[in-house]
C-alpha cells in the first residue's frame, strides 16, 4: 500500500501540472471503488477550478474552488496518470477532463482505494481525518511530540507506530526502516520509548521519510508517479524486504530477520536494535 512519501510524490507531480486549471467535464465508470462513490461526484467536480493540491497521511486532498475537496485514498493498487486522453482500460475508474486539455484517470484493478468530497472549512472534522495523529514532517513532529503519543502503551513500538491515530502517513515499510536507522528493536514497548530513544526515533522517521520522498517513493508492486515513472527508495532499503542479508552499515556480523507482527512481515536486526 502506498504510504506517506508515495502520496506526497503524487501530490507533488499533479500539483505541478493541474494547479490552476478547470475541470471541464469527469467520467464515472462504475459506482463505487472500496465503498460507494458520491452520486453527484462527477456533477460537483465539473466546473471546479482545482486551488491547491494537499496531503494528510496518507490521502490526498484535491482543494477546489467553492470549498470543495475532493479527498481520494490510493488504497493497494490505486494510481493517478495524467495524459491527453483516457487510457480506455478496464480499471480505469474515474477520468478527470480539464480546460487546458489534460486528462487525470484514477486506475485500480483491486478497487481498494475510495474518493469522497468534503467541505474545506470542515474538512479536519470529516471522518476519515479526524482523530490522526500529526504529520511526521510537520514542524510540531519532533522527539518531545513523539514521546506523548506514545507514553503509557504497552503495544509493540512497530505496532504503535501503525496507528493513524499516533503518527499519520506511516506504514510497513518506513517503520521498519526508521526502527533500524534509530537503533530501536520493532518488539520494544512502545511506552517505553522516551526522551534521547523518542528523539532517534523522530528523526529517523523524517530522515527516512525525506529521502523516499527525494527518491519518489518505493516501487513494489503497483505504484507509479502522476507521470508514469517509478519509485526508486526501495533500492536503499536497510532492512525491509532484506530477510537473511547482510545487516547493511554494520559490524554486528548478523543478518536481517523477518518476524510477524499482527500479520505483518517486520524486518531488522536483532543486534543492533534493541
Amino acid at each position: 500500500m502506498p504510504e506517506l512519501p508515495e502520496v506526497e510524490t503524487v501530490r507533488r507531480g499533479l500539483a505541478a501540472r493541474l494547479v490552476g486549471r478547470r475541470i471541464s467535464h469527469v467520467t464515472v465508470r462504475r459506482p463505487d471503488l472500496r465503498r460507494p462513490l458520491p452520486p453527484d461526484m462527477g456533477q460537483v467536480l465539473t466546473g471546479r477550478t482545482v486551488e491547491r493540491f494537499g496531503r494528510r497521511g496518507k490521502y490526498l486532498l484535491v482543494h477546489l474552488d467553492g470549498g470543495r475537496v475532493l479527498i481520494a485514498h490510493l488504497g493497494m493498487s490505486g494510481r493517478f496518470a495524467i495524459g491527453d486522453a483516457p487510457s480506455g482500460g478496464p480499471h480505469e475508474h474515474v477520468v478527470l477532463h480539464f480546460d487546458d486539455g489534460a486528462v487525470l484517470g484514477f486506475t485500480d484493478h483491486r478497487r481498494f482505494g475510495l474518493m469522497e468530497l468534503a467541505e474545506s472549512a470542515r474538512l479536519q472534522e470529516h471522518a476519515l481525518l479526524s482523530g490522526m495523529g500529526p504529520e511526521p514532517l510537520g514542524i510540531d513532529f519532533d522527539g518531545p511530540a513523539l514521546a506523548r503519543r506514545l507514553e503509557g502503551k504497552d503495544t509493540a513500538i512497530k505496532a504503535a507506530l501503525l496507528d493513524q491515530r499516533v503518527v499519520a502517513g506511516l506504514g510497513n515499510i518506513y517503520v521498519c526502516e526508521a526502527l533500524y536507522h534509530a537503533g530501536l528493536s520493532p518488539r520494544r514497548r512502545a511506552g517505553s520509548v522516551q526522551g534521547k530513544r523518542a528523539a532517534r526515533l523522530a528523526h529517523a522517521i523524517q530522515d527516512v521519510l525525506e529521502k523516499a520522498i527525494a527518491a519518489g517513493g518505493s516501487t513494489l508492486r503497483d505504484y507509479v508517479q502522476a507521470s508514469g515513472e517509478l519509485g526508486y527508495f526501495q533500492h536503499r532499503f536497510a532492512v525491509y524486504d532484506r530477510a537473511g542479508e547482510p545487516c547493511p552499515g554494520c559490524d554486528c556480523g548478523a543478518h536481517v530477520k523477518r518476524i510477524v507482527q499482527g500479520g505483518r512481515s517486520t524486518f531488522y536486526c536483532a543486534k543492533r536494535q534493541r
